[in-house]
């Protein structure tokens, strides 16, 4: 994959435009999420890389709970203030522009559901990102975290390509295990279909051609376009078929 020489959170914002929810799952999937988690009025809720905040924002109108969003991006941090602007202008939500790590130093046992959707490379991996899930839940919290998973042996030349190593992820089977040996109770599995896999890809695809249409002079396009590229040849080549995500729900002991 291409080395970063521009702005890696201006490639995210640009790539994921058209996207409401800034992973793998469709609207009725996260819909039906939102009802599982069955939280009283007032619960506090951690979403660790929150994105857009689209998942903070319907747990406001569903439960009117008290939430913080973290995320890297000062794109994304903009977009979620301004959800919340539309939607739940009077809803108890902050948002903090911060490494999920560094938040985590600070808050031990502070939230009856605690999120990290996709964002597991801060805490190294599945695992890590269990871990630090355990100490931010209150004793009998939920955990939701998102988290890819091969469904077939991957190539060298695939791993070569996203510059994966073996050991990165594991499976559906190894996900729902770690999390097991962390001492989490499993609750559910919201396992993404092709369908959700192409939408989150191919929206990526349409996203860069716009802006690339209405931003012809913008000093990053070549790295946006060749990076895009990059990505979708490797989706359709090995990602579609031997790769899939999931967002899995557990209970941390009482």
């Amino acid at each position: 994959m291409t080395e970063w020489t521009m702005d890696r959170w201006k490639y995210f914002d640009i790539t994921h435009r058209f996207h409401v929810v800034c992973n793998p799952t469709s609207l009725a999937k996260i819909e039906e999420l939102i009802g599982l988690f069955r939280l009283k009025p007032g619960s506090s809720v951690l979403d660790i890389a929150c994105g857009k905040a689209e998942m903070l924002v319907r747990l406001a109108e569903a439960y009117d709970i008290r939430g913080v969003g973290v995320d890297l991006s000062p794109y994304a941090v903009r977009d979620a203030e301004e959800l919340k602007r539309r939607r739940v202008p009077d809803s108890d939500l902050e948002f903090v522009t911060a490494n999920g790590a560094d938040f985590h130093a600070e808050n031990t046992n502070n939230f009856d559901l605690a999120m990290c959707i996709g964002a597991s490379w801060i805490w190294d991996g599945h695992r890590g990102t269990l871990k630090a899930m355990m100490d931010m839940t209150k004793p009998g919290g939920i955990v939701a975290v998102g988290e890819p998973f091969f469904t077939q042996e991957p190539s060298e030349e695939y791993l070569v390509a996203e510059d994966f190593s073996r050991d990165d992820f594991s499976t559906h089977y190894g996900n729902i295990q770690i999390a097991e040996e962390e001492g989490f109770a499993p609750l559910y599995t919201m396992v993404s279909n092709q369908d959700d896999w192409d939408r989150y890809e191919t929206l990526q695809w349409m996203a860069v051609d716009e802006f690339a249409q209405n931003n012809p002079d913008d000093p990053d396009l070549t790295e946006i376009k060749t990076r895009n590229a990059e990505s979708r040849e490797i989706y359709l080549k090995w990602g579609r078929d031997g790769f899939n995500w999931a967002i899995y729900l557990f209970r941390k002991p009482a």
